[in-house]
């Protein structure tokens, strides 16, 4: 643990490096903190919910602790709070990078020094009557941080090209054929949703308990939709009708002037991708990066719907003699299977890692974009919020955030398994998201 901790830790801090020191109090993302934030965020969590909670150790600096405590997206109907604030007014409200740094360090030598030193056997430390268990904490601050390296990631998309610190070798692979549309026929089956909590050494609270849903057949597409396939659906002029949007999601189209994806942008008459760190050509073998309401209306367009978490579960994990515990079996994951693990700055083409293709033969289902589902995120029957951090699911639970499955370009291996589970608003527009349609079968 203390080797993956140290690991973790090291890889946040060469994306920190990434960005250029007048960035630094920038909000790229007006529903995120400013960057100072997060590189006092990480750490701090971590030495409130290991050092504090669980073990019940005093304090470095309550005002920073408190400070860098939480960092979750603000309600929708705040999204332009603080998108018009510069960064001098925010270097003037959140402490030099030195402090930020100072902080952090000690934050991580007391972390460091507990998972050297304290044993995360058993139960925590604290007095009250719902201690965090030692080892449920350490498991939290390590996925917990893995989680904010993607964050961090979509929050570097939309930064200018020279507040960023391009890497060496950096070279998207835009090869690659668009794939066609091809169906394939998911038999009726059980689908597992969740665990048993005594399964798995570690998992969110919205993992648990075991359930499981009888899915009837239907049909799926084998790749994720493209950008090809979604500039269709844009030159047919998908997003100036009201047809393909829920009333909710149509309102914010026409208040926000949307017309087109966000990783999307048009110079003399031509398309671009907005990839990390240079304009590219509008890779059309790439899978489209979209919001919930834009895939839904996709859907709607071409005939389909998304697919429900259920689907998603029976499409990726199921097999006629059961279920696996990943698309292409039991195997550990390799960048054979997929494009996840920061492997990529990017996406890569669909359908170019057929050796990670589930028992039905659907591609991509772990890697390269998180997948949409139509599922509201919820409860299992039998949820219990986690001591370590309570708050974690249960806040967002209800009709404005859908379920998300698989993982991404900058998805950690670790977070690769079955139950896992990924949710936002239906119309946030900057997490790598991508999707595919499903039919009923007849």
């Amino acid at each position: 643990m203390l080797s993956r901790y140290l690991r973790t830790r090291e890889r946040s801090q060469s994306l920190f490096n990434l960005v250029t020191d007048d960035a630094y109090y920038s909000q790229p993302i007006a529903l995120r903190h400013p960057i100072v934030f997060y590189e006092g965020h990480l750490p701090g969590f971590s030495f409130n919910t290991l050092v504090k909670k669980a073990l019940g150790g005093g304090s470095i600096d309550p005002r920073l602790e408190t400070l860098f405590a939480r960092g979750i997206d603000p309600a929708e109907h705040n999204d332009h709070l603080g998108a018009s604030a510069s960064a001098q007014e925010h270097r003037a409200l959140w402490p030099d990078r030195d402090t930020v740094r100072q902080f952090a360090a000690a934050a991580d030598r007391s972390v460091v020094e507990a998972l050297s030193r304290a044993s995360l056997d058993g139960p925590g430390d604290r007095p009250d009557d719902s201690p965090v268990g030692r080892a449920e904490a350490v498991f939290t601050i390590l996925e917990h941080e893995a989680m904010h390296q993607e964050t961090l990631l979509y929050m570097w998309h939309r930064l200018t090209f020279d507040q960023k610190r391009r890497p060496e070798g950096y070279s998207p692979r835009v090869d690659g054929d668009v794939p066609p549309i091809e169906w394939v026929d998911v038999p009726a089956g059980r689908a597992t949703l969740g665990v048993d909590r005594a399964a798995i050494p570690f998992g969110w609270d919205n993992e648990f308990p075991a359930c499981r849903a009888d899915v009837v057949a239907f049909s799926m597409e084998r790749h994720n939709v493209t950008n090809a396939r979604y500039l269709e659906f844009v030159d047919a002029g998908g997003y100036q009708d009201a047809r393909w949007w829920r009333p909710e999601d149509w309102r914010w189209i026409r208040a926000d002037l949307v017309a087109h994806p966000l990783f999307w942008e048009r110079h003399e008459g031509a398309w671009y991708w907005r990839g990390m760190f240079d304009l590219i050509g509008l890779p059309l073998s790439w899978p489209v990066y979209v919001s919930h309401a834009e895939a839904a209306a996709y859907a709607r367009w071409r005939g389909g719907r998304l697919p429900a978490e259920a689907e998603y579960q029976r499409a990726a994990f199921g097999a006629p003699s059961g279920e696996r515990q990943h698309p292409w079996g039991d195997g550990e994951p390799s960048l054979d299977h997929g494009v996840f693990d920061f492997s990529s700055w990017d996406p890569e083409p669909s359908g170019s890692h057929p050796a990670g293709a589930s028992t039905w033969g659907i591609e991509d289902l772990t890697g390269n974009g998180w997948e949409w589902t139509s599922t509201p995120f919820g409860p299992f029957p039998g949820f219990r919020a986690m001591a370590s951090y309570p708050e974690y699911s249960a806040d967002f639970f209800g009709q404005d955030h859908f379920v998300m499955k698989g993982a991404s370009p900058a998805t950690a291996r670790e977070l690769l398994r079955p139950t896992f589970r990924n949710w936002f608003r239906a119309r946030y527009r900057y997490v790598y998201a991508s999707f595919r349609c499903v039919k009923d079968s007849r």
